[in-house]
């Protein structure tokens, strides 16, 4: 994931994360602008349905378990510093790097474990990188032998070797929605990080004013790939676009740090990507991530919740685990926790992008799916409360977090502790939402009659000797 800083609204990270990992939390771009295709913004009202998605960053690199592709970005070596093991110079590390692709060889690939796994857990669509910033494409391309289906890369003789093809079939059977994640930098092409000069950061190593012909090329080849992406692996309803340095001078934002690093224009010509993904899938989502306009119809925090709701679409991808690539022995966050961070995302008006980096085996850790079966239980009796639903105010009020469904007849009023365990007390004590009227009020997962009472603008509640199934978080339902 690209390293991004602050610039218009303020975020907390609500994990214990890397210092690494810190530094990537970056901040919605300003300007949003309102999709007027009728397509995208009924897509876009069904992506905000879901609430709940899977990330997966996988690729040659998960063989070291290292941080995808940023160590091969000279200006990143201090929070991804390059093991000596695997080159002593810098040149020889790239050229071990990319030999990786001649022994990746992920026998363990099975996609519908994974869909099985993350659907009983509420996830309802899919995020996979077809291709980070390092190039390698995890799609049959016909624009570069870098791929898994090359005849360099062992797995490419497996019936399952264009694994983009195989995920995305494999969940769109399971009713998910499908996204492509693609970075637009591309740290192997040559026309992007010429080999005449030396690459000194993240962004094009040559002037494109200079050597317009090179550019040109660079632009017919990311063309042509997102044209193979939305063209040949069936219904695709989200372009998820990394790599925010590429962009026109016009849309850099001078409050933003790392945009302030970018010193030669790299526009890609958005425009005629952005018409032909729509030509090739009408209604897709297209984020171009912090380049405002009309190409980013959602805005992307990373390892991060805004502070406060937001009035415009929005999702922030966070790690199961401290990477989103996978580390070995990661430190993945307790079931507790994701459920914690999924209620203050809902309650804010935002989708919860997980990540969950697949190993170089082709598999989950096992520690994973005990996780997304936590997960599965508590869904299993809460999920009426989160999927389907909108914000309303107050949105939170100390330990409690609000969502109303869409026709504003049913208020959630999720209850969390944040403590190592989470026990449900005895008695609750909650705001009332202005202009509410309560009917009737139950508990999610428990069925005995629950005592309660209003009090002006606030509810009483006392909950059952029944509380085993209130784990992580205690759910009231009020219908009006």
């Amino acid at each position: 994931m690209p390293v991004r800083q602050n610039s218009k609204k303020l975020f907390f990270l609500p994990l214990l994360i890397s210092s690494a990992l810190f530094s990537q939390a970056h901040n919605v771009s300003d300007g949003y602008q309102k999709p007027e295709d009728p397509l995208v913004i009924r897509n876009l009202e069904e992506w905000q349905d879901l609430k709940f998605g899977l990330f997966m960053h996988w690729g040659t690199y998960s063989q070291w378990g290292i941080v995808e592709s940023w160590s091969l970005c000279p200006e990143d070596e201090s929070w991804t510093r390059r093991n000596p093991e695997h080159g002593k110079s810098y040149y020889e590390y790239v050229k071990n790097y990319e030999n990786l692709q001649s022994t990746f060889n992920p026998t363990q690939f099975d996609p519908q474990k994974w869909a099985d796994a993350v659907k009983k857990a509420g996830m309802k669509y899919v995020v996979f990188t077809t291709k980070h910033h390092d190039g390698f494409a995890m799609f049959n391309t016909r624009e570069s032998d870098y791929k898994i289906t090359s005849s360099k890369t062992p797995f490419s003789k497996n019936p399952k070797a264009d694994v983009t093809k195989e995920i995305f079939n494999t969940f769109r059977k399971e009713g998910f929605k499908i996204g492509a994640y693609f970075s637009k930098p591309d740290w192997h092409s040559d026309e992007y990080w010429w080999s005449y000069f030396p690459p000194k950061d993240r962004n094009v190593n040559y002037d494109p004013t200079k050597y317009p012909e090179k550019w040109e090329r660079f632009k017919k080849f990311t063309f042509n790939q997102l044209n193979e992406i939305t063209s040949n692996y069936g219904k695709i309803d989200i372009l998820w676009l990394d790599g925010g340095w590429v962009r026109p001078f016009r849309t850099i934002d001078p409050k933003v740090e790392w945009q302030r690093t970018i010193k030669v224009e790299q526009d890609i010509d958005m425009d005629k990507i952005g018409n032909m993904a729509r030509k090739n899938q009408p209604g897709i989502i297209i984020v171009d991530r912090t380049v405002p306009g009309k190409w980013e119809n959602y805005v992307t925090p990373e390892q991060a919740v805004p502070e406060h709701a937001l009035s415009i679409p929005w999702e922030s991808c966070i790690t199961m685990g401290d990477s989103f690539s996978y580390v070995p022995n990661d430190h993945y966050k307790s079931s507790q926790k994701i459920i914690e961070t999924l209620i203050k995302i809902i309650s804010r008006g935002g989708n919860y992008l997980m990540n969950i980096a697949p190993g170089p085996g082709g598999d989950f850790d096992a520690i994973v799916y005990n996780r997304l079966k936590e997960i599965s239980g508590w869904m299993e009796i809460n999920q009426s409360a989160v999927f389907a639903t909108r914000t309303l105010p107050p949105y939170h009020e100390g330990d409690f977090y609000y969502t109303q469904s869409k026709d504003g007849n049913t208020l959630n009023i999720f209850h969390l502790d944040e403590k190592a365990e989470y026990q449900a007390p005895a008695d609750l004590s909650f705001l009332l939402p202005e202009k509410w009227t309560p009917k009737s009020l139950t508990i999610l997962g428990v069925s005995s009659k629950v005592q309660w009472e209003r009090k002006g603008n606030r509810i009483y509640v006392k909950l059952p000797e029944e509380r085993a199934a209130l784990k992580y978080a205690t759910v009231i339902r009020i219908r009006r």
